[in-house]
């Protein structure tokens, strides 16, 4: 009997950058797990920079757009489409999303297009009136024109149909694949931290919406009647501030900035708890991760992913948003009562694990997703 020929499909990925955000490392994760299937990828940026340049296998190659603004992305945009005619563009967070599907329509290119989005978009761009107008009616006239829309939560997809109008049922919901490196135990004895007592991580960029200064509040008051450490792993603009305030609260030498970290498992192995204190989410990606590891975690219960990854609170404390008190009383009980380390693992693999990236990969290569 004669094989099955294998379709090899020219897929593209275009983004911002490769900055080391969430919606970059899936699409890096989904990117590698394509190359060893076989398929042809590209990375189509607006400008080919960011930490995880250095991670992308030799196969896929980088197609730099050197456009600074969305502008002046569609014309060389529509250039790539109509010479290298991709079977598939998977285009990852507004604005480059509408970007992209104005670069196919000019072009006149018969790829597939996806479309996906990573964050509570009305939260994101509350704060800006123009960029809110721009954001409902560019979603409202062009996402309809896409071949696929994706949105990484339920409560998320929630979210950009009321804000546009365009059909909840027309948003397919597909959780981030993570990568589910193997842990190593001996990571866990290696002195990061210094001091004694727990270890408490939260990984995010410094910026108002992770929130880190309900973080910082909270752990003074767990530090109270405790020995602990607190790690936040990032950098952002928000990092003089968060260091003042430590110092206000009298924390300030059980609180580390590490500053950004491209591989911060060793550090997450190294936990006995992981926080996350946002304000929002699209996701949660670093959720994810913490279980992963193992390690307990504790989240407010922020729009969107926490909840669906916690389960309303199954696998880890869910705390009102602006609530030190609250958060600090719920890192106290996770420590003392952790969730076992299996139970998270399995829980990160269900709802992040193999089933998710098959699903991305089926979407990508075959048009769907079941």
């Amino acid at each position: 009997m004669t094989a099955a020929i294998h379709r090899i499909t020219h897929i593209a990925f275009v983004l911002p950058n490769l900055a080391g955000g969430g919606a970059e490392r899936v699409a890096l994760h989904i990117a590698r797990r394509l190359v060893e299937l076989g398929h042809r990828v590209d990375f189509v940026l607006m400008e080919a920079t960011g930490q995880l340049l250095e991670r992308l296998p030799p196969e896929i190659r980088v197609v730099d757009l050197k456009a600074a603004r969305i502008r002046n992305a569609v014309c060389p945009l529509v250039r790539y489409l109509r010479c290298e005619r991709p079977d598939v563009v998977q285009a990852r967070m507004w604005p480059v999303t509408i970007a992209a599907i104005v670069a196919k329509l000019i072009a006149r290119s018969s790829a597939r297009l996806i479309v996906s989005d990573h964050t509570q978009l009305s939260l994101h761009y509350g704060g800006s009136r123009s960029a809110m107008h721009a954001l409902k009616w560019s979603v409202r006239l062009f996402y309809p024109l896409a071949d696929v829309r994706v949105v990484v939560s339920h409560g998320a997809a929630a979210d950009l149909a009321r804000l546009s109008g365009v059909s909840l049922d027309q948003f397919q919901v597909i959780y981030n694949p993570l990568p589910q490196t193997e842990v190593n135990p001996e990571l866990a004895s290696e002195p990061a931290w210094g001091g004694v007592g727990d270890r408490i991580i939260a990984i995010g960029n410094l910026k108002a919406e992770k929130n880190h200064k309900l973080l910082i509040d909270a752990f003074a008051r767990l530090r109270r009647g405790r020995e602990a450490r607190l790690m936040i792993v990032g950098e952002g603009a928000l990092r003089e501030e968060l260091l003042e305030l430590a110092e206000q609260l009298g924390v300030a030498e059980d609180v580390v900035l590490s500053g950004f970290v491209l591989d911060p498992q060793r550090l997450l192995t190294s936990a006995d708890l992981f926080v996350l204190s946002s304000d929002y989410e699209g996701f949660g990606n670093v959720l994810i991760e913490a279980m992963h590891a193992g390690v307990p975690v504790v989240s407010t219960d922020c729009p969107s992913g926490p909840a669906e990854i916690l389960q309303g609170g199954k696998y880890g404390p869910l705390v009102p948003c602006n609530d030190p008190a609250s958060l600090a009383d719920a890192m106290k009980t996770a420590l003392q009562s952790p969730v076992s380390g299996h139970v998270l693992r399995s829980r990160a693999e269900e709802i992040s694990g193999s089933a998710a990236i098959d699903r991305y990969v089926a979407l990508l290569t075959n048009g769907t997703s079941k």
